[in-house]
């Protein structure tokens, strides 16, 4: 602190016309010059008092300064006030209190200021205005307010300004309108696209599920050599994101490659996003590589290698791994404790998962809310304890988009375990909240024809089909070099389907050798087979799109290499039996993603021990 400073703003004379005419000038310069350094609010204040005292209170430029100081330590209201005392704000006065309250997290307020700045009409918004209130539309997800605001900004000329532009494109990403983010993004062509443009644009495709289109457009920006931007931090962690979204193993090694080449590898943020891609492309090993790299581990990196360790089915490794981040004083967060309730739940510990939710509170200060509890109905459901999980079911207060969660979990518990009264219940409550509609639709039907209601059951198949619900279509893909196969069930529309065909019919015949007959349980299939005999119902199954995908798979790979597919349906027991059998015939580790989580095949078991 400048004890002479303060002994001059202690004692500094109290009207102004006293001092010097040169005075102002230089005590202006000093204050503006020392509120730029200033980092402590006592500071900030005793500036503030300076200025008061030297005559500024009316100096726009000045108390602007103070405004900023202000708003740099946070103090949002005081910044406020003094905007409020000032006789004439002009622009920066007005994007400063805005940006201010965009950095306290209140975008809300901030679109207000902007509204009076609009009504007020005397001062004109700048670039740097319009980007902050793009930035509270991206907060608040509100892309009605935003196309208004967007459309004053066509008729005040300003568009062509590249940090004006960057923030409106970021601001069509977060709303999900992709579209018109891409038709920003063509338009700044020839007047400043930069990294921050093309990560924006990215983004907006890597989170609204068009992972594709976002690393489509990184190899674009890669190839591009006449500019000297080189993909960013923020750019490479949301292209790893669009890979993981995707399965696609290979395009994120090549990601990790850029990493690498560009020395993030160290990068939190950079090293999480690896991590969760390696993991959600059934690479376990390499997410552990990745996590035992990081020198600093928050509850982030922690949460995602729990998570991880619970989707391949190694629940007690999970907990371990909690334990540890617990140890070192790392607080969990809601989503740390879902994934340890998942970890339990996918393997069977369920006095565990009992104990963790019970203490969470207590031990971490987290409170459960609906999330945790279907966890629990989950955990419940899949060890059998159908009428536990039921009536836990029947006491949580929940949404409609959450219901669908927690109804699903029971539904999928009931036909699990062959209680077609669950599943009536569970497929009623979804179709009247208009959730997962046609998957409740169809294992109604299902449980009306186990049951012996042929009758009910195709009166409900002919209603689903007039209300125009299709069920989704099971579909399994698999990564081979550079490109992506994908398969449907039943579907030998493929170049290679004859090939396929002789393949699976030596494999079912190898099978058969060792025993292998399938499921005859109705209700542990994937579907239920009325009036169709035993060998029309191997053939069907034979004929699922992750067996087609893995005969595949098997031609094509390496020998010895590891068999990766993604499935987007939960695997039916028949297929899991027969993995299980073909990775010991084959000698190779078979990788299945389905919708729920991983099973990793390989000498005749899966890591999921059967329980799923």
């Amino acid at each position: 602190m400048n004890k002479r400073f303060l002994q001059n703003v202690l004692f500094a004379p109290a009207d102004s016309s006293l001092l010097p005419s040169n005075f102002h000038l230089k005590s202006k310069a000093f204050l503006v010059h020392k509120l730029s350094e200033s980092t402590h609010l006592f500071f900030t204040n005793s500036l503030q008092s300076s200025i008061l005292k030297l005559g500024f209170a009316s100096d726009t430029f000045t108390i602007n300064r103070l405004i900023n100081s202000h708003v740099k330590l946070r103090e949002t209201n005081t910044a406020r006030k003094l905007f409020d005392e000032m006789p004439e704000p002009n622009v920066v006065s007005w994007t400063s209190v805005i940006s201010g309250f965009n950095d306290t997290g209140q975008p809300q307020t901030a679109l207000s200021m902007f509204q009076k700045m609009h009504q007020d009409k005397s001062v004109p918004p700048n670039e740097f205005t319009y980007a902050s209130v793009f930035k509270a539309c991206s907060a608040l997800a509100e892309s009605r307010i935003g196309k208004s605001i967007h459309a004053r900004l066509e008729m005040s000329g300003r568009r062509s300004n590249t940090v004006v532009s960057s923030s409106l494109l970021d601001m069509y990403g977060k709303c999900n309108d992709v579209e018109t983010a891409r038709r920003v993004f063509e338009s700044m062509i020839g007047c400043g696209r930069n990294v921050v443009s093309w990560t924006s644009m990215i983004t907006a495709y890597a989170q609204n599920a068009r992972g594709h289109e976002a690393i489509e457009l990184f190899r674009t920006f890669n190839a591009d050599t006449t500019s000297l931007d080189r993909p960013n931090q923020f750019m490479l962690a949301s292209v790893i994101s669009a890979c993981s979204s995707l399965g696609r193993l290979q395009w994120g090694k090549v990601a990790h490659g850029v990493v690498t080449h560009g020395g993030y590898e160290t990068n939190h943020v950079v090293a999480t996003s690896l991590l969760d891609m390696y993991a959600k492309c059934g690479s376990l090993s390499c997410a552990e590589k990745i996590f035992l790299r990081i020198s600093r581990h928050s509850v982030i990196s922690y949460t995602s290698m729990i998570m991880a360790k619970a989707k391949h089915g190694l629940g007690e490794a999970a907990l371990q791994l909690f334990d540890e981040m617990v140890a070192k004083r790392i607080r969990p967060n809601y989503v740390t404790l879902l994934a340890v309730l998942h970890a339990c739940s996918h393997s069977g510990l369920v006095a565990e998962g009992l104990g963790y939710l019970n203490s969470m509170v207590e031990k971490h200060g987290v409170v459960p809310d609906p999330r945790h509890y279907t966890c629990v109905v989950d955990m419940l459901g899949r060890f059998g304890r159908v009428d536990e999980a039921y009536e836990l079911a029947k006491t949580i207060e929940v949404g409609a988009e959450q219901g669908a969660l927690l109804w699903g979990a029971l539904l999928s518990a009931g036909r699990l375990h062959g209680r077609v009264d669950i599943v009536c219940d569970a497929s009623k409550r979804l179709i009247q909240s208009n959730q997962q509609v046609t998957s409740a639709y169809v294992a109604l039907s299902n449980a009306y024809a186990v049951a012996g209601g042929w009758e009910d059951s195709e009166s409900l198949r002919l209603e689903m089909r007039r209300g125009g619900n299709v069920k989704e279509r099971a579909c399994s893909w698999i990564e081979i070099k550079d490109s992506v196969y994908a398969f449907h069930a039943g579907d030998l529309s493929c170049d290679e389907s004859g090939e396929v065909v002789r393949f699976m019919k030596d494999l079912e015949k190898r099978m058969k050798e060792r025993g292998h007959r399938g499921s005859s349980s109705m209700m542990t299939s994937s579907s239920v087979f009325v009036d169709v005999d035993e060998e029309a119902k191997e053939e069907i199954v034979s004929l699922h799109c992750e067996r087609l995908a893995l005969a595949f798979g098997l031609i094509h790979l390496p020998e010895g290499s590891t068999i990766r597919i993604m499935n987007n349906l939960r695997m039916c027991r028949d297929c899991h039996e027969a993995f299980k059998l073909i990775s010991g015939i084959v000698e190779r580790e078979i990788v299945v993603r389905d919708v729920n989580r991983f099973h990793c095949f390989k000498d005749g078991s899966c890591t999921c021990r059967d329980f799923w």
